[in-house]
């Protein structure tokens, strides 16, 4: 915009003929905000983990170099809706309802796309949306059905018919491809040049089971994957009887396993049948110690996994080479994350839900050389309720009363935590041994500590399993393998660390009043005194032989999160 034109933009609101936002729009910077599904933090190679040097990730390093990467970056539930809807809405689960994988974000609630379009923004959303509703309060969508397909996707668009019928289809390609193509192809042909963009551009992959595209089979193929040391070492202080069981009884009945420590759901038992090429000819696992078996499922899910990482990371670099041919890189806030983190193996776990940090953590990586130096690195606490207020504050957008989160644009600019920022992620999974055998828990986790609750019942205080806390050191313990919670030694840090997961709970408004008989279980076992861990001991008793009841009937996929039973 000339300066002629400002002037005359300022004249207009002077008089009260106009508002600032569209006079400014064109001002603004394009906004990207990228999100994989999935993907772990330390499955990319700017955070330097086990698997950076097999498995780098340039182009989202990118990011890293040549802007900010943040090391202490959380999801508030860690699955797919709940996440998204975070990041959409601005609000907890339990004030933007999506509490689980049922949850939906309706037309007229899908705050960032309506305050985007407010400042004068065009917004898009691209890829994986989950969240149920169609997502009409953006100017153009094109999303996946539900979960969508990794080959020969089909997607969602606007049309004649109503919303879920209206189908586009891509033979022949892969998700991740079809995906950026259509993301290139707005950017190039769909998006109104005279103003700025707002684009969620969201992938599939690497959500399991991980069906890469057929050119990346041979990568990897003969690389023995980095082992985490928790695949294999599980320490007699590592959990609680609430992922334990009293005398460990419940070890291969919590969480989903890597080898076949779960007889109802592993990797062992799922792999060999999806990808009979990652294991030796006719495998079968009688042939094979425990130990082989691990190894071979844990290699398959890795190589697997990463071949779909390595194929967002190709196509962000397509991404980022238009955007920088059309001039435009410079000016685009580039977010990328993913919807929450991913257990690679750590503690003999697979998939998403725990508290626990491979899980909890997000990737987050922003570069806007404008405003964010290049090689910055932030372990301030954020959580996915932020993110949405620092993409607004970046747009110069309304950020809304109902909007929990906060921005933290000002961190990235100056590179000071602010003051009064919170000390605390709060986390709360919701939906009790659904799917993955993971109770239900609430905690915080601060820069050196996490504290976690299992409270260990469903929203009716049905369907119990013994409840447990724990407590681990971030710093001098951060693989989480010894909880410090009945440690005589850390009283003092329990009780404090207690005192602030309660007022956390006030802060963010989690006050049980959601679903009352599950919070009178989270307040009969709070204090956790000698005759609740009795009383705990019970319950885990009782759950070691309703778990062999359902094993012996063939009940492998039970409705856990609903029911008082």
């Amino acid at each position: 915009m000339n300066h002629l034109a400002k002037l005359f933009c300022l004249l207009l609101v002077s008089v009260g003929l106009a508002s600032p936002r569209p006079c400014d729009a064109a001002d603004r910077p394009n906004i990207l905000y990228i999100m994989s599904d999935d993907h772990a933090a330390h499955a990319i190679s700017a955070y330097g983990s086990r698997l950076a040097e097999v498995a780098p990730t340039p182009n989202i390093d990118r990011l890293a170099n040549e802007g900010a990467l943040f090391t202490n970056a959380f999801c508030t539930n860690s699955i797919c809706s709940p996440s998204r809807a975070c990041v959409l809405t601005g609000q907890y689960n339990h004030t933007n309802g999506a509490f689980d994988l049922g949850g939906r974000i309706p037309p007229g609630k899908q705050m960032l796309a309506i305050e985007m379009k407010k400042a004068g923004y065009q917004t898009a959303m691209i890829g994986k949306w989950h969240l149920h509703d169609e997502p009409a309060d953006f100017d153009y969508y094109c999303v996946l059905p539900g979960q969508g397909h990794y080959h020969n996707p089909e997607f969602l668009v606007r049309g004649d018919k109503p919303w879920g019928k209206n189908l586009i289809k891509f033979d022949g390609k892969h998700s991740t491809d079809a995906i950026t193509d259509l993301t290139l192809d707005w950017l190039k042909e769909g998006r109104d040049k005279d103003k700025p963009f707002f684009l969620m551009h969201h992938y599939k992959a690497p959500h399991d089971y991980f069906d890469n595209a057929a050119r990346y089979e041979s990568y990897l193929a003969d690389v023995n994957i980095p082992e985490p040391e928790t695949l294999w070492k599980r320490d007699p202080r590592f959990g609680s009887m609430a992922t334990r069981g009293a005398d460990d009884e419940l070890i291969p009945h919590i969480g989903t396993s890597i080898g076949g420590r779960n007889p109802r759901r592993s990797y062992l038992g799922d792999l060999p049948k999806l990808y009979p090429n990652e294991f030796p000819p006719n495998f079968d696992p009688k042939n094979y110690s425990d130990e082989e078996n691990t190894r071979f499922a844990y290699n398959a899910y890795l190589k697997k996994y990463l071949r779909c990482v390595k194929g967002i990371d190709d196509n962000l670099g397509r991404l980022f080479q238009h955007l920088e041919d059309s001039g435009q890189l410079d000016n685009t806030v580039i977010i990328y994350t993913g919807d929450q983190g991913f257990m690679l193996g750590e503690h003999d776990y697979q998939d998403k839900r725990w508290m626990y940090d491979p899980s909890q953590r997000m990737p987050f990586l922003v570069r806007y050389p404008k405003a964010v130096p290049a090689g910055g690195r932030f372990d301030t606490i954020i959580e996915n309720v932020d993110y949405g207020p620092t993409m607004l504050d970046f747009a110069g957008a309304n950020i809304p009363d109902s909007v929990q989160g906060r921005s933290f644009k000002s961190l990235l600019e100056t590179g000071k935590e602010a003051d009064d920022w919170k000390q605390e992620a709060y986390y709360r999974y919701w939906m009790h041994m659904a799917h993955h055998d993971n109770p239900a828990h609430f905690g915080i986790r601060t820069k050196t500590h996490k504290l976690i609750y299992y409270y260990g019942c469903n929203y009716d205080g049905g369907y119990q399993t013994p409840p447990g806390w724990e407590l681990y050191d971030m710093v001098n313990d951060p693989q989480e393998t010894v909880n410090l919670y009945s440690n005589p030694e850390h009283a003092d840090l329990v009780a404090e660390l207690k005192s602030r997961l309660a007022e956390t709970r006030k802060r963010v408004g989690d006050d049980g009043t959601h679903f009352p008989e599950c919070e009178a279980v989270v307040q009969e076992f709070w204090d956790y005194d000698q005759s609740d861990r009795a009383k705990a001991r019970e319950i885990s008793h009782q759950y070691l032989q309703r778990r062999q009841q359902e094993l012996k009937e063939g009940k492998v996929n039970i409705r856990t999160w609903v029911g008082d039973n």
